[in-house]
């Protein structure tokens, strides 16, 4: 070996063996947390069908608005109470919906649960931070949205009639009510995706649940179906955020509280199966 040689590997520091350079971190909640973040802005599809919801919600606030900015005598009371202009909840209801089963289901259809139960061996915990992550992201959205919608409706209508406001009775547990249901149900959603544990399937099984059981309990078992129907997580939770009462709804808060029952079944559900099943 030449002096040069020698001279170059004497100049090289020292490396350490790998063991010590590899520091094995412990698993805590807030960097679950940070993980499940990190999934949650850089995936396309979550981020595109968020956008699509908010921008959906706007839009129809904006159509609304406009369409009912004169009272006619053929005018429906549904459209000229305060939740009215928010009728695009409709819609977000089910991008929402979507948005909570591809947050979970989307790590089955690529494999990547498997690396994430890995990191995460005990499981639950990765549960509770895609639920902090989807319920925060969902919650601040969605508020924010049904208020800058009600907020852009109603200058439209102020132009030609006397509209409503934040501070007249009912109007802001409408316009904050809305963002809790979309998130409620959004969280419903992100638990089917855990109990189905496939995009389509639990595609499928959320829609049934919002909108096929109401309809079929609503309108083809009789009575005994309608009253069961009132307590569906979109019937009650739907209660909450409307301005005209309907007899046969249930009260505003009583929705509420079944709309919450209904996502603390779901939670627990899948909570159960995930800790219960192989990946």
């Amino acid at each position: 070996m030449s002096t040069n040689a020698v001279l170059d590997e004497q100049s090289l520091p020292a490396v350490p063996p790998l063991s010590d350079r590899a520091q094995a971190q412990p698993v805590t909640l807030g960097r679950v947390l940070n993980s499940e973040w990190i999934k949650f802005r850089t995936l396309r599809s979550t981020l595109a069908v968020l956008f699509t919801a908010i921008g959906g919600m706007l839009l129809i606030a904006v159509v609304v608005g406009y369409n009912t900015r004169r009272i006619t005598f053929d005018i429906h009371p549904d459209d000229i109470v305060p939740s009215s202009v928010l009728q695009g909840y409709y819609l977000a209801q089910l991008l929402i919906g979507a948005l909570g089963v591809l947050f979970v289901t989307g790590e089955y259809s690529t494999g990547m649960i498997r690396s994430t139960f890995a990191a995460v061996p005990q499981r639950v915990p990765v549960v509770w931070a895609k639920l902090g992550v989807f319920v925060v992201i969902s919650l601040v959205t969605m508020v924010i949205t049904s208020l800058v919608a009600f907020l852009a409706s109603e200058a439209i209508i102020g132009h030609y009639r006397t509209g409503y406001s934040l501070s007249d009775p009912g109007v802001l547990r409408v316009v904050v009510g809305t963002g809790v249901y979309l998130t409620l149900i959004g969280v419903i959603g992100m638990m089917l995706g855990w109990i189905v544990r496939s995009t389509p399937g639990a595609l499928v099984a959320y829609i049934a649940t919002i909108l096929v059981l109401p309809v079929l309990f609503g309108n083809g078992l009789g009575s005994w179906g309608r009253h069961i129907a009132r307590y569906l997580p979109s019937e009650a939770g739907g209660s909450f955020v409307s301005s005209l009462r309907d007899p046969s709804s249930l009260t505003p808060w009583r929705g509420l509280a079944v709309m919450a029952i209904w996502t603390i079944v779901a939670i627990v559900a899948g909570a159960l199966l995930l800790r219960r099943r192989d990946a």
